[in-house]
């Protein structure tokens, strides 16, 4: 089947063309209704046309759809006695009279066989195209000879040059809204999708790689490099029943010629692929897939083409023509690696406003990322932090990494055409309370992103296979660098790789393993906690790009800590924080102290004493199991 697609014309062109292409379908019902007059008995019935005029360009719709369709001159005769009757009154009266029945206006097989030239009966049958492509409705009533033929409606909008969506597709096949532009890296998809829509029975493609909306971005570029409109089809309304699905298969292949349409099947959410398998396998429309991951289909030959992300060059140069050449987006492309439709989105939504464009940049990915982590809520900054000076350098080195990535490995070279080890990854290790989540909090504040903790018992699973499955959603929802990962306690999971005793050791370390690849694509920036880094394989510290040793806090350390754990509106009286210093507690354990001594103090209408504070030790250290009589206090040097 071949298609013929209508050219660019203006308003006037236009107008001109629908007048001549109804002038054309006028007199070709004329001279089929001429011969059902003949049939008869009546020789001129005032339906004979006159000389049909030709070179009308575009071609006439009627030509397209017998070229398009292969229709028989015979074939075409049906088509137009149907629409004839449809159009002119009095061809339906002629039906009618030639059946006998005035009740009965419409035409049947057996009228054509009957009336018209060159008739054959194969143009009845389900294979020929009448039937085939359901350009015509035979009513199920009686014998296929006798059964009424009634033209489609969408068929017969099409002959009068009224091209629009087919109503049976609607709620399958949506067009496409105005795409996202392309960048040059992504024009080679394009160009190949283009070339395998223009060789008919070849390959199904399969677009993979980048987002949702940029895989349909390249396939609606494709489309209008061919004259076409794109429609898309969601995998999850393909029909399950195989008769459903030949109709479904049958309907695109025509909605191809009457609206020069091709077709993006959007991969299901499950990974269920039957169906669409059965309906790309049975029409011969211009169809492709866009899938995350290349589904195996087994019916039909395909071909794998993969859409790349933007580059971070190419996410400037988008966000320039968003914005403006006034706007300053090096930061942004820094932070956020956003696809073309995204920074569309963002542009709109900041205007020309910096801070209203990151906000708008951090709220992308909420949606995808909520459904996996937890979001942290901090306004923690780096005059809270209290460290060594050495791992307070590390963490700012950190921010930097992700701060000046693009300058680093885009502007300077240093990428050296790694696509993987881009990202900023960290593991902080040491005792509990010591600072690893609140040190998390500082950096993401610092980066203007959002700080995610992702939930591990929801991601480790006894199951095999759904460890992988959970941690490839957090960082598919997390590959846009909108937020900062933090694993807390992550030795539950990152722990190291077992000897092999039995099979589930076998696949604990395929998980290892996945993770591990994982890491090495990770482009954003990801904190790991543990309260045991020892317990750290060594092939995660050889990916990992900081290591950050959080000491328990000494003397010095603890009396700062003592000294920020209570603000200035709160009350005090007589506070000793030396002799609280000397106290041999971590940071957290110092802040949880502070807070019940407040309660304590407030309970009481009291300022807060030294008394509530040694009570809200007291509480602490029962807590921790560690009673009170066992806590050092270090001694005077």
């Amino acid at each position: 089947m071949t298609t013929t697609a209508s050219p660019d014309v203006t308003m006037q062109v236009r107008k001109g063309w629908l007048e001549a292409n109804q002038a054309y379908l006028v007199a070709a019902l004329a001279s089929t209704a001429a011969q059902v007059a003949r049939h008869l008995g009546r020789a001129d019935a005032g339906l004979i046309a006159g000389r049909v005029a030709d070179g009308l360009t575009p071609a006439p719709a009627l030509d397209v759809v017998c070229d398009a369709f292969g229709l028989t001159p015979f074939e075409r005769a049906i088509l137009l006695l149907c629409a004839g009757c449809e159009l002119d009154a009095d061809v339906a009266a002629l039906c009618a009279e030639a059946r006998g029945d005035p009740g009965q206006p419409g035409p049947t097989f057996g009228l054509a066989l009957a009336a018209l030239d060159g008739s054959h009966w194969s143009a009845l049958t389900p294979e020929r195209p009448l039937r085939r492509w359901r350009l015509l409705e035979v009513s199920p009533h009686g014998p296929l000879t006798a059964a009424p033929l009634r033209i489609d409606e969408h068929v017969l909008h099409f002959l009068t040059g009224l091209s629009g969506p087919d109503p049976k597709l609607t709620g399958i096949a949506v067009p496409a809204s105005a795409p996202a532009p392309t960048t040059p890296a992504q024009e080679p998809a394009a160009h190949a999708l283009v070339k395998l829509w223009r060789s008919p029975g070849g390959p199904v493609p399969i677009l993979t790689g980048a987002e949702r909306s940029t895989r349909q971005a390249v396939a609606a570029h494709a489309a209008q490099d061919m004259g076409l409109r794109l429609a898309l089809i969601d995998a999850a309304v393909t029909p399950a029943d195989p008769a459903a699905r030949e109709e479904l298969a049958r309907l695109l292949e025509r909605e191809s010629v009457l609206a020069t349409t091709a077709f993006l099947v959007d991969g299901p959410d499950d990974g269920s692929w039957a169906a669409v398998d059965a309906v790309v396998s049975l029409t011969e429309a211009r169809i492709a897939v866009s899938a995350e991951h290349p589904p195996a289909l087994a019916r039909r030959p395909t071909l794998v083409i993969d859409v790349p992300r933007p580059l971070s060059t190419e996410q400037r140069d988008l966000w320039r023509a968003a914005v403006g050449p006034d706007i300053p987006v090096e930061a942004l492309v820094a932070a956020f690696d956003l696809d073309a439709t995204s920074i569309v989105t963002a542009a709109a939504a900041g205007g020309g406003d910096p801070g209203a464009l990151w906000s708008a940049c951090r709220a992308i990915d909420r949606p995808a990322l909520a459904a996996h982590a937890q979001r942290v809520e901090s306004a923690a900054t780096w005059e809270d932090l209290v460290l060594p000076p050495a791992q307070r350098q590390s963490l700012e080195l950190l921010a930097a990494h992700a701060r000046h990535r693009v300058t680093v490995y885009d502007d300077w070279g240093m990428r050296q055409g790694r696509a993987t080890g881009l990202g900023s990854t960290a593991l902080f290790g040491g005792p509990s309370g010591t600072g690893k989540t609140f040190a998390a909090e500082v950096v993401a504040g610092d980066l203007g992103l959002d700080l995610y903790r992702v939930d591990l018992s929801a991601v480790v699973s006894k199951y095999i296979g759904e460890t992988e499955k959970n941690l490839r959603r957090v960082f598919d929802a997390a590959d846009h660098g909108a937020a900062v990962l933090l694993f807390d306690e992550a030795d539950a999971l990152f722990g190291k790789r077992t000897e092999v005793r039995d099979s589930h050791d076998r696949y604990a370390n395929v998980e290892v393993s996945y993770l591990l690849q994982r890491m090495e694509a990770y482009r954003g920036l990801a904190i790991l906690t543990t309260n045991m880094a020892e317990a750290i394989d060594a092939a995660f510290l050889r990916r990992l790009r900081f290591v950050v040793r959080f000491p328990f806090p000494d003397r010095d350390m603890r009396l700062d800590l003592w000294r920020r754990a209570f603000p200035e509106a709160t009350p005090t009286d007589g506070l000793d924080l030396e002799s609280l210093a000397r106290l041999d507690l971590a940071g957290g354990t110092i802040r949880n102290v502070a807070v019940n001594a407040a309660f304590l103090a407030s309970a009481a209408g009291e300022p807060v004493r030294m008394a509530h504070v040694i009570q809200a030790t007291r509480i602490e250290s029962d807590k921790l199991g560690q009673p009170m009589a066992t806590l050092r206090w270090e001694a005077d040097p």
